[in-house]
């Protein structure tokens, strides 16, 4: 049987080392991958739900911020902690292949012999929000096997929201006078992180004035009652500092969604979000009105299950 489409076991991948692994992300990303394997990825939902860890922190910002650099720090970061660590970067596609144009992999420095570091290109292909299709099932079985998951996103700026609909943590880069804080406020923007990093702060005035424009962009977003307050870190990956204060404000974000209630909403609001938005790139909204997501999903037994069995009953209407 073709490895796309022979059942997968959560526990065989995890024992199976990176190579397991990366066999089944390519099962997935097939076409019709995330159909065929959606049991593995509501076994995976519910095996990261029934144990700490697993922990998703959504990388995002535009073009040049230095989101790679960032990354290169935290994975040092992560191994040193003794966490086992997952890196998912999401590339801008090539017209000719549909491939990953950049390929981080290329610009992630990590040691290929270490057992707990896996690090995976993706293609964004036609996806505007700076994720593919393929990176929400991916990022939910990355979760289940490893401790920590990067997913950094495309960077195409405005309009890359859709990493908040994957991440526990959404950290946003910019960088000193580049004017990001402006355009970010003027796209809302600002309501998507959790936590901001300023990079390149070794640039001086330049990088605590973008500190104080974001802190004051961010004062400006409407947020819920009891909400997290976003921290704005200046960091600098040539300087090597910030990252203590850094790492406290992502582990400060962490503790706060993970509070009683608060981590059970914010799972059934990206399940829902995942099925309503599956749905609507398969079937339009004329499909989505044909249904009841939050129905569909209690039936299924999980958003994966619930996808596939909504695209077998539109079909065969």
């Amino acid at each position: 049987m073709d490895q796309t489409t022979a059942p997968l076991d959560l526990a065989a991948i995890r024992a199976g080392g990176k190579r397991t692994v990366a066999r089944a992300l390519a099962a997935i990303e097939t076409a019709g991958g995330t159909l065929k394997h959606a049991d593995l990825l509501d076994a995976a939902l519910q095996a990261t739900a029934a144990s700490p860890g697993g922990h998703v922190l959504g990388l995002t910002g535009p073009p040049g911020v230095g989101k790679s650099t960032l990354t290169n720090v935290l994975v040092r970061r992560i191994r040193a902690a003794g966490q086992s660590l997952a890196v998912l970067a999401v590339d801008p596609s090539s017209r000719i292949s549909g491939g990953a144009l950049l390929g981080d992999r290329t610009r992630l420095k990590t040691d290929p012999d270490d057992p707990d570091i896996f690090v995976r290109s993706m293609a964004a292909r036609d996806r505007l929000g700076g994720l593919s299709d393929h990176a929400v099932a991916a990022t939910a079985l990355l979760a289940a096997v490893y401790d920590r998951v990067i997913v950094e996103s495309v960077g195409i700026g405005q309009s890359e929201a859709d990493v908040a609909t994957v991440a526990d943590t959404v950290l946003l880069c910019i960088q000193p006078g580049s004017g990001d804080s402006l355009q970010f406020m003027k796209a809302g923007v600002m309501e998507l992180p959790d936590v901001v990093a300023v990079t390149k702060a070794d640039m001086g005035e330049a990088a605590r004035r973008a500190a104080a424009d974001v802190a004051g962009a961010l004062s400006l977003g409407v947020r819920a009652p009891g909400a997290f307050t976003p921290p704005v870190v200046l960091v600098s990956s040539t300087a090597g500092t910030g990252f203590e204060a850094l790492a406290d404000a992502v582990e400060a974000h962490r503790a706060h969604v993970a509070e009683p209630g608060r981590a059970a909403a914010l799972i059934r609001g990206r399940h829902r979000h995942w099925v309503a938005d599956a749905t609507r790139v398969a079937f339009g909204r004329h499909g989505l009105g044909k249904i009841d997501v939050d129905a569909e999903i209690a039936a299924a037994g999980g958003p994966f299950r619930a996808i596939r069995a909504i695209d077998l009953a539109l079909r065969a209407r």
